[in-house]
């Protein structure tokens, strides 16, 4: 069993850009940050910081390119910036959402045990659209998704390539990575990821590109 202990964020642009910060401070890599996004005609890419989490994160999930690029995320207070490569992101946290409060609930070991996170999944289906709490990780493996709070984004600005993307919208429509998308409405999700099941997942594609040293 693979445990990846951090925060998830989903967020949406005007321009149809969407993306997933993935921030892990404990991890069977170390402490990382990458970036899944999709473009508006459907080009998916992942951003990640090393080879070794490039290799891992494109054999779970599915992209079209995988690069590998200095990612760097940093906070003052509720106020978050991230660059990753061509992307670069400032976005605000909000206060805790009612959903947040519901998670906050529930004991961190009930939380996090594959059994509960596989009992919820079909509500969570119903109260969020596209998001799921388990679902194949490829390699025969099986990916659970243990949430345990929830903050609302409420201000972000994006840039791609130096482009301006926009303002904040909605993850819509849903994020075509893996098994589920995040919520539809931009989060800051803590949650702890358990990955279970031998063999290791392939993937067509390579990473192109060190970017120059990841920093940290």
């Amino acid at each position: 069993m693979e445990r990846f202990d951090g925060w998830i964020g989903g967020l949406g642009t005007a321009s149809g850009l969407r993306y997933v910060i993935g921030h892990w401070p404990h991890s069977p890599l170390g402490t990382f940050t990458d970036v899944m996004l999709e473009r508006p005609d459907g080009h998916r890419m992942l951003l990640a910081p090393s080879p070794e989490v490039a290799a891992f994160v494109g054999a779970t999930y599915t992209f079209d390119e995988v690069r590998y690029v200095p990612v760097d995320l940093r906070s003052a207070g509720s106020a978050f910036f991230l660059t990753a490569g061509p992307l670069e992101s400032r976005f605000t946290l909000g206060g805790r959402s009612p959903l947040g409060l519901l998670l906050r609930a529930v004991p961190w070991r009930v939380a996090t045990a594959p059994w509960w996170i596989a009992t919820i999944d079909a509500i969570a289906r119903r109260v969020l659209p596209g998001v799921r709490t388990v679902g194949s990780a490829g390699g025969g493996r099986t990916e659970y998704y243990g949430a345990q709070d929830l903050h609302r984004i409420v201000a972000a600005t994006t840039t791609l390539d130096g482009v301006d993307q926009g303002a904040l919208r909605p993850v819509s429509p849903p994020v075509r990575f893996g098994f589920g998308s995040t919520p539809t409405a931009p989060s800051w999700v803590r949650i702890t990821t358990l990955i279970a099941g031998a063999g290791n997942a392939g993937n067509s594609v390579e990473p192109i590109g060190s970017g120059g040293s990841p920093s940290r």
